[in-house]
């Protein structure tokens, strides 16, 4: 018999933590779940499955002013804020839902509420006040938003509240240059709102390959967005029902609605780690291995908490390497090189492998195809956007060791090609490919 309450305790519900739990439980393993919120994690909650069903509701609106070109007249359209939250929060429901029957049906006990560290082995369930011991503990509690310090910085809302706003309101100003900034000012542009754009750099999505960058943001001026670079916000004001907001260099703007997306930090605030030994670091990353494993034998982190590679997928990933390695005897883990992803902005980016700056500083020579063109859909609709693809190679063989595009569609591409890049295929494997006309990924195979 066992000393301990449960075999495993899981913090988080997320889709790391879950899958983990669901998979260890199924094993035979007494398993626990807590969550402080709901059940599903930010992805399920407030991230890419409610954001993405806002892309699409910006989507329509895009397709509706751009449906002339193709014969369809549309009259009196008009947008409903309240009905497409509301439908998107029923989804949500029903997902958490789901997630919460996935424990139990495995038969893990799931708890909503908070749990904290007390100790290597144990911990307190908040609102119960219940001490509960495990052999092992998975900490798998994603992330939180960052918003900088300044004065009036409680007016802003971060991309958690984004999905509950009473009203769209007629301005909105988003704070930041990565993809939820990003994204959520396509979002909030192509809902109706004037939207306002600020970052601190000089283009948007650091770390991207540098034309892709510039594609997107050549793209969210096209989408109506007022881009402003190298400006950073020192404060906001509440001026009637609205705001002022000041930036370094003393611009001011006025606005209805400002939205931080500054950024990310793992959530681990007040979590206890201290008191279990786990070390963590200065941003409050859970420190682990390849194996996900903390300082502290028996406990591991996964998901967006290690700060490693912040992907839904990969968190499923880390917590399947997990149980692999912890209940199997098979220590695993999880690959995090030549993983694709993709930035729902409009159009839309897709991306996997090295990006050229990359490419040059690891390998000594590379050879990189690119085309911009506009798409054939966009000829009939008036659309400006243009599509943009690349792919880079190395070696004599020309291995592909990135591709990176932003186009209609993206996203969708880029999880086939993934599979060649992570194969290790080269240029005259695309080449020798038969191109499927007329489509946008056919040039892919015809650079």
């Amino acid at each position: 018999m066992s000393n301990y309450d449960y075999d495993l305790f899981v913090i988080g519900a997320g889709s790391g933590g879950v899958r983990a739990a669901r998979l260890a439980a199924g094993l035979g393993k007494k398993v626990a779940v807590a969550e402080e919120y709901r059940a599903g994690g930010t992805c399920v909650i407030r991230g890419c499955v409610p954001k993405k069903y806002l892309v699409y509701g910006a989507e329509f609106g895009k397709a509706l002013k751009e449906a002339s070109g193709y014969g369809w007249s549309i009259k009196g359209a008009k947008f409903d804020w309240a009905s497409l939250r509301d439908e998107i929060q029923t989804e949500v429901s029903r997902l958490s839902a789901i997630y919460e029957g996935v424990l139990e049906r495995n038969g893990a006990d799931f708890f909503s509420e908070r749990a904290e560290f007390t100790g290597p082995h144990s911990l307190r369930l908040m609102k119960s006040g219940r001490e509960i011991t495990a052999k092992h503990i998975l900490i798998a509690t994603g992330g939180t938003p960052f918003v900088p310090e300044m004065p009036g910085k409680e007016y802003a809302i971060t991309s958690d509240e984004a999905f509950l706003l009473d009203t769209l309101p007629e301005r909105v100003m988003v704070i930041g240059g990565g993809y939820i900034a990003s994204e959520f000012a396509g979002i909030f542009a192509g809902l109706g709102a004037k939207t306002t754009q600020v970052y601190r750099g000089d283009k948007l999505l650091r770390g991207f390959d540098e034309e892709v960058r510039e594609a997107v943001g050549a793209g969210q001026i096209r989408n109506g967005i007022d881009v402003k670079f190298g400006q950073s916000p020192v404060s906001i004001k509440k001026i009637g029902n609205g705001f002022k907001v000041t930036f370094e260099d003393g611009f001011q703007a006025g606005t209805d609605l400002i939205m931080m997306a500054t950024g990310r930090l793992p959530n681990t605030q007040g979590l206890g780690l201290e008191k279990a030994g786990v070390k963590s670091d200065e941003k409050g990353a859970v420190i682990v291995n390849a194996q996900s494993k903390s300082n502290v034998g028996h406990i591991y982190a996964v998901g967006d908490v290690t700060n490693r590679v912040n992907l839904t997928p990969v968190a499923i990933r880390e917590g399947m390497a997990f149980v692999e390695t912890v209940y199997k005897n098979n220590p695993t883990a999880y690959d995090h090189s030549d993983i694709p992803s993709a930035v729902f902005t409009m159009p839309p980016v897709g991306t996997v492998g090295l990006s050229e700056a990359q490419a040059r500083a690891k390998y000594r020579t590379i050879k990189v195809y690119k085309t911009d063109f506009r798409p054939m859909k966009n000829l009939l609709s008036g659309s400006e956007h243009r599509c943009f693809m690349k792919l880079i190679t190395t070696g004599k063989r020309e291995k592909v060791i990135g591709v990176h595009i932003v186009g209609d569609y993206a996203g969708e591409i880029i999880q086939a090609v993934g599979i060649a890049v992570k194969a290790g295929l080269t240029k005259a494997q695309f080449d020798a490919t038969c191109a499927v006309h007329p489509t946008l990924a056919e040039e892919l195979v015809t650079l």
